[in-house]
């Protein structure tokens, strides 16, 4: 995965049972890392894209991860696919907000209710985070982080809603780098960035990258999907959503 990981939040618990949990957690996330990288050359995933095993021989986890895989690429009409143009199953496109995922659990599990994760940009909350202002998420402008320009785009308040999880695809910090399936190239395309807000963290970053796969023409499809809204930011400049968006900006403190 090669990303940060961040927990924020409350805790009930002592200061050894809260670094037990923690350390728990981030135990899991790093064995996912050791499983799923294609960076490191003797992870599970390298050694299957070298041919070297298939997925039966491996930890039963990868072939659930692959099933994941092939169910979402139905959900989204073929726009989300593990596979590169190679042929290589490549599920950062998920495995990422799984693992986060299952990092949650092993907190709640533990007693922690009241926190929020940041995987690499993408945020879940959980049920029990207090305080209004900390359900409001940021979203970046569509820049790297280097830049003189970068800052927030805006402000998304999921307050007293379903919505538990905004996660973001595009080309600031990456560049292109996500493939459309349709035509085993880049995704080069109308758009920059893709927010996705939805009650499900691997929901939103699985649809926040077929969107940015297929354009700006997923909203239509992104309106038909419960508990999702989407911003969609164009390389002109422009802006476009799903329907339900604007019940979740931000309004300004006083308003």
């Amino acid at each position: 995965m090669g990303t940060v990981f961040r927990f924020a939040g409350r805790t009930p618990l002592n200061e050894q049972d809260q670094a037990d949990a923690l350390t728990e957690a981030c135990a899991f996330l790093h064995a996912a890392d050791e499983m799923f990288s294609l960076y490191k050359p003797e992870s599970p995933l390298s050694r299957l894209a070298r041919g070297e095993t298939k997925v039966a021989d491996l930890n039963p986890i990868v072939d659930e991860i692959w099933n994941a895989c092939e169910a979402w690429s139905v959900e989204t009409d073929g726009w989300f696919n593990a596979f590169t143009p190679d042929r290589i199953f490549d599920p950062s496109g998920l495995v990422k907000t799984w693992a986060a995922s299952e990092a949650a659990r092993r907190l709640l599990a533990a007693g922690l209710t009241d926190f929020a994760i940041n995987a690499g940009g993408d945020v879940w909350l959980a049920d029990g985070v207090t305080g209004e202002r900390s359900w409001k998420v940021g979203i970046s402008k569509p820049v790297t982080i280097a830049s003189p320009e970068a800052g927030i785009l805006t402000v998304f308040d999921l307050f007293n809603s379903p919505m538990r999880a905004v996660a973001t695809s595009g080309t600031a910090e990456r560049g292109l780098h996500i493939w459309n399936p349709r035509s085993s190239e880049f995704a080069e395309n109308e758009l920059i960035q893709v927010t996705v807000i939805a009650d499900d963290l691997v929901k939103a970053d699985v649809w926040a990258t077929a969107a940015f796969a297929e354009g700006v023409d997923a909203v239509a499809r992104l309106n038909r999907v419960p508990n999702l809204e989407a911003l969609f930011v164009l390389r002109d400049g422009g802006l476009a959503g799903t329907d339900g968006l604007v019940n979740y900006f931000a309004k300004v403190e006083g308003e």
